[in-house]
């Protein structure tokens, strides 16, 4: 799927499940749905499996279990505060995460998972248990038209992208300055009016093409980025020559940097 396609898919998904989620009667379809219609998963009922049993001083029943990408989810129904303690069948009191941490602690360890996700329907918690103490990260069904991405680690154990795209934004500014600065000195230590101008030429179609990367126009996510990690930087140094605006809008010979 594009990304275009995964924003339109991930805004019918929202729009459908807002203001649903009966945890006994809807929890497996809104799990086989997201996976299928948002992620792209063809057989998700092949790839999600559902009320594994585990034995603690009674058996007990993991809401749901994505192996291949060694995901936990514990889900609850809509409105349920998850990191509230709720009341357990043997009269302990814990929070969704601590549910799942019991869990885990019966299960073998090439079963442990990686991530552990608690969902009430309308919001997801990940749990990165490499961090096991640290934060969740908290993704709003509402907001999962812009931010599906996040949750890529369901299907893609490759890809983890969870902070913002706003949080990464907020950045984007500095990076960009950075990166200009660090072109600039491959220049000259004095850069002078036409290298400035060399440079700026440069930099505008490059500064397009991050844009498009940010706006899903290419392909699929990472593209850019794929092809910049394989792409022969030799290549971009190549000698330059400055030519007058004039004769470059009349197209002469060598007036490409």
């Amino acid at each position: 799927m594009t990304d275009v396609q995964q924003r339109a898919a991930a805004k019918h998904f929202s729009e459908h499940w807002k203001n649903k989620g009966y945890e006994k009667g809807e929890s497996q379809p809104f799990w086989l749905s997201l996976l299928r219609d948002v992620y792209g998963v063809e057989h998700p009922e092949e790839f999600i499996f559902f009320e594994e049993q585990v034995h603690l001083d009674h058996t007990s029943f993991i809401d749901g279990s994505i192996p291949s990408t060694r995901v936990l989810i514990e889900q609850k129904g809509l409105g349920k505060d998850m990191k509230k303690p709720i009341k357990q069948s043997d009269g302990t009191f814990l929070t969704p995460f601590q549910q799942a941490k019991r869990y885990i602690i019966e299960l073998p360890l090439s079963q442990h998972p990686r991530w552990v996700v608690t969902c009430n329907f309308s919001s997801f918690y990940v749990y990165d248990m490499e961090r096991p103490g640290g934060e969740p990260e908290e993704i709003l069904l509402e907001n999962l038209p812009t931010e599906y991405y996040r949750l890529s680690f369901l299907t893609d154990a490759g890809n983890a992208h969870l902070q913002r795209e706003m949080e990464v934004s907020i950045q984007a500014g500095e990076i960009v300055g950075v990166l200009y600065d660090a072109f600039l000195k491959q220049y000259s230590d004095a850069p002078t009016e036409e290298e400035f101008k060399s440079l700026n030429i440069l930099w505008r179609p490059s500064g397009f093409l991050f844009v498009c990367r940010g706006c899903g126009i290419f392909g699929k996510r990472g593209m850019f980025h794929d092809y910049l990690a394989v792409y022969d930087t030799h290549h971009t140094r190549k000698p330059y020559r400055v030519v007058p605006d004039a004769q470059y809008n009349a197209g002469s010979e060598g007036k490409i940097p």
